[in-house]
């Protein structure tokens, strides 16, 4: 299939799906904290995004082919879960790690992006596991301009996350998105320079690594003998996970971060630096 390339009423119709999915990760922000429920944080993130937003939370009844409806507004996924974590009763405690990924349908436009939180006083590794995952996304999104190829990506975040100690989660990855929710491309997190799909000006879609302290190799959830809910993966040895996404838009001249809003974290400085013009004003939290 072809990589679908937006217009500009497109592009601008994605600017502001990306910009209310961020503001709902800064709403849920100091709401997260020792003794809070996924569950609570789902329903905050619901009521945000249906009453004040006017969005339609994209996960809610979500169903792919092959896997039950998705049962929550959002993914909570807490230490050992790799992705897709279902929100439920259980407290967050003092040094957890919980990523919250979060996807709003603003006028049929998908805003799609996900943020690392520390619950407490989280110790020295859990820390650095969520801050190299970070800068790993941005390794990748640094490589977003006109000409370049999708495994420039890829191989970007895994030298870089290689490089730390850690491994880099294969069998999930980012995707076009527009008007759907998942399109192409596929954008792996792992490769070689110079290969796959040519980036081109109006291609949009995320990157969202995820990263294994421990080995690489994932699992269905099934934890106390309990059925698979179809949907939360962990990691085989049990170590801690974190991922983090953003949706880039590819510009004339470099990239765009489109799910940027006033409480976004601030790109590291090699993502800004030596960059000029255009692509520094879009790394920018948009007014």
């Amino acid at each position: 299939m072809s990589i679908p390339i937006k217009n500009a009423a497109e592009i601008d119709a994605m600017r502001l799906a990306g910009r209310l999915a961020s503001e709902v990760l800064d709403m849920l922000t100091p709401h997260i904290r020792p003794g809070i429920t996924t569950r609570e944080i789902d329903r905050l993130a619901h009521e945000h995004m249906v009453e004040v937003q006017g969005g339609i939370p994209a996960t809610l009844g979500y169903q792919p082919p092959g896997y039950p409806a998705f049962p929550a507004s959002l993914c909570t996924s807490l230490n050992d879960v790799v992705c897709h974590g279902i929100p439920d009763d259980r407290p967050l405690k003092d040094g957890d790690i919980v990523n919250v990924d979060v996807t709003v349908i603003k006028d049929g436009w998908h805003g799609d992006n996900s943020r690392m939180f520390v619950v407490g006083n989280a110790g020295i590794a859990a820390r650095r596991l969520c801050q190299i995952t970070f800068e790993a996304m941005w390794k990748g999104i640094a490589k977003v301009r006109p000409g370049a190829r999708l495994g420039d990506i890829g191989h970007a975040i895994q030298t870089f996350a290689e490089s730390a100690g850690y491994a880099v989660v294969r069998e999930f990855c980012g995707h076009g998105i527009g008007r759907r929710f998942h399109e192409e491309p596929q954008v792996l997190h792992y490769g070689r320079p110079g290969t796959l799909d040519e980036l081109q000006p109006g291609m949009i879609f995320t990157i969202e690594p995820m990263i294994n302290a421990g080995r690489r190799e994932i699992k269905e959830d099934r934890r106390g003998g309990r059925p698979y809910d179809g949907w939360t993966i962990v990691t085989k040895d049990r170590s801690l996970s974190a991922q983090w996404e953003h949706t880039v838009l590819v510009t004339e001249t470099g990239y765009e971060v489109l799910t940027v809003s006033a409480g976004s974290p601030p790109p590291p400085a090699f993502a800004t630096a030596g960059y000029g013009g255009a692509r520094a004003t879009a790394l920018a939290a948009p007014a």
